[in-house]
């Protein structure tokens, strides 16, 4: 059987805080690594998605209802069901990285790098 979790596919969260959301696996590590020993997957998804907008609406409104809030997570794979989408989305593998996990500011500035892909998308 083939790699099912390759970069750019579509998977959904199942468990934890970000459960039933969707997101994009950004980097998969199918054989775990030497600080997590399972198979698990760097993941970039939308916490919170944007809401409906109507004609009526003044600008300030659609622009406050279109934001989105990203989400970047390592997350085991029994937590994540693949879809049968892929994307195309290149991530800047400098700031979207594990890397990211180790300081808050970059964790910060890999959440941006995820906004601003999903939003121009």
């Amino acid at each position: 059987m083939g790699k099912i979790m390759k970069s750019g596919k579509v998977v959904l969260v199942l468990s934890g805080r970000y459960a039933g959301r969707k997101a994009v696996v950004v980097k998969n590590h199918d054989e775990g690594s030497s600080d997590k020993g399972y198979g698990h997957a760097l993941v970039a998804g939308i916490d919170r998605y944007p809401r409906k907008v109507t004609h009526t609406m003044g600008k300030k409104k659609v622009a406050f209802r279109s934001k989105i809030k990203p989400f970047v997570k390592i997350i085991n794979y029994n937590h994540l069901m693949p879809t049968r989408y892929s994307v195309d989305i290149a991530f800047d593998k400098q700031a979207v990285n594990k890397d990211a996990f180790r300081d808050q500011a970059l964790r910060r500035k890999a959440r941006r790098e995820v906004e601003a892909k999903f939003e121009e998308r």
